[in-house]
């Protein structure tokens, strides 16, 4: 007696195979389409809002002219004068960090203040990646601005701080050597960052008056409290946790073993306030009304 054996159907045939792939294929295009479709709104709202693009016109001014002031005001008399040329050319980004920022917080704050935020949601119902697009879209030309005002105020810094003493024989050998560009390029990710973490915080707080001040005071505070108390220790780790000093100590080229940070660190952390803004602003955009 011969047995023939039998084999079990595939529990999954060939054509439902194909069309579930299919249908991956449809929602993975209609996702794009509506990414394509968020960025190009955004894009629409961001360029036509005047506010924002005059105040990072005005990132651009403001840097490099505060940079080439400071850059006619230092002297280096000396070898080992202990002034970083970096610091000097990019003095300008101290108050142009708050024009970022409220540039930032306005890209978002006008749509509640003005109610356009219940269209914007009701037209792409997916709050997470209306807010993707909305970072693109601000990153974008924040990243472009601070490039322009960073080579502007290194451009400044390299014309004039050679005539006032920052020379090979003071110990300065070159102005625009791999250590100057990490600075530069240190800078203008700083910059993009600090736009971020303020458009995530304007997105949880819902106000531009009250985001532009509680990004204002999570930048400057640090400092503040830390030129105030005496402890050295203490001071070390506030420099070490806000977003400014970490951000400093990004640009810096010299004396580096002395800093609080290393520069990738000082970046690092920029980073993690900078991640953490936006997570607030996304559970927040998640777990609220328009």
């Amino acid at each position: 007696m011969s047995l023939t054996a039998r084999s079990a159907p595939p529990r999954y045939p060939l054509g439902q195979a194909r069309h579930a792939a299919g249908q991956a294929l449809h929602a993975a295009g209609q996702a794009f389409h509506a990414a394509g479709q968020g960025l190009h709104a955004e894009w629409t709202k961001f360029r036509t809002a005047a506010g924002p693009s005059w105040l990072l016109a005005g990132v651009v001014a403001l840097t490099v002219a505060i940079g080439a002031a400071a850059a006619s005001a230092a002297r280096c008399r000396s070898a080992g004068c202990g002034i970083d040329p970096a610091a000097v050319s990019f003095t300008g980004l101290y108050p142009a960090q708050a024009v970022v920022a409220v540039a930032s917080v306005l890209a978002i704050g006008n749509e509640y203040s003005t109610g356009m935020i219940k269209l914007s949601l009701t037209a792409m119902p997916g709050r997470l990646t209306w807010l993707a697009a909305k970072a693109a879209v601000l990153t974008a030309p924040v990243l472009a601005t601070s490039a322009l005002a960073v080579a502007g105020a290194a451009l400044a810094g390299r014309l004039i701080l050679p005539g006032h003493g920052f020379t090979p024989a003071h110990g300065y050998a070159s102005l625009t050597s791999a250590t100057d560009l990490r600075a530069a390029v240190g800078a203008v990710v700083y910059l993009t960052l600090i736009a971020l973490l303020s458009l995530g915080l304007a997105v949880a707080v819902r106000d531009s008056a009250a985001a532009i001040g509680l990004v204002l005071g999570v930048l400057y505070l640090f400092p503040l409290v830390a030129d105030i108390i005496s402890n050295p220790t203490l001071t070390r780790h506030l420099q070490q946790i806000g977003p400014l000093p970490a951000g400093l100590d990004a640009q810096a080229t010299i004396g580096l073993k002395g800093l609080p940070l290393t520069p990738g660190q000082g970046l690092g952390v920029v980073a993690l306030w900078t991640a953490a803004a936006l997570l607030l602003g996304a559970l927040v955009l998640k777990s609220r009304d328009a």
